[in-house]
């Protein structure tokens, strides 16, 4: 075989057809994380159903409920969407008395979001219903495997902005 200027040899026939199955799994393993996101975002909106809450607001209600007294913008960007996408969520969640908007004791033209009592109180019900929910759906998988998932999972999420 042919050295190239480098030193290294030229991929022979079989190297191109191992890099071609080694692109095509990573290809089939992006598909599966998409199948199992979409299947673990069908399991939380039926968790959630009962409170009547979408999983958009799930989300906004765990964001708030983490990093308490927040603006709108934050959140937003918490949650990867436009400010003027979060102003539909917050005003939901403030008609059913969950948020409330109260001035910014830093900037007084600003607002924050912070859970009221009745928030809080749902927020602590919806976490216990999701962690029981994800413990039925991950036993399946040996104590080992469960710690070996997060280990990679939380691997690949630490280059990943945002909350949710």
């Amino acid at each position: 075989m042919p050295a190239l200027p480098d030193g290294d040899r030229q991929p022979s026939r079989h190297d191109r057809r191992s890099t071609a199955r080694d692109s095509a799994a990573e290809a089939d393993l992006g598909d599966l994380v998409m199948r199992l996101a979409r299947s673990l975002r069908h399991r939380g909106a039926e968790v959630t159903a009962p409170w009547g809450l979408a999983p958009h607001q799930v989300r906004a209600l765990r964001v708030v409920a983490r990093h308490g007294d927040i603006r709108p913008g934050e959140l937003a960007a918490h949650l990867r969407v436009a400010p003027r996408s979060v102003t539909d969520v917050v005003d939901s969640l403030e008609e059913r008395g969950l948020v409330q908007r109260r001035p910014d004791p830093t900037d007084r033209r600003a607002t924050v979001l912070t859970l009221t009592a009745d928030g809080r109180a749902l927020v602590a019900e919806v976490e216990t219903a999701r962690k029981a929910d994800a413990r039925t759906y991950f036993e399946r998988l040996t104590s080992d495997d469960r710690a070996a998932l997060r280990r990679i999972l939380t691997t690949l999420e630490d280059d990943e902005p945002g909350d949710g």
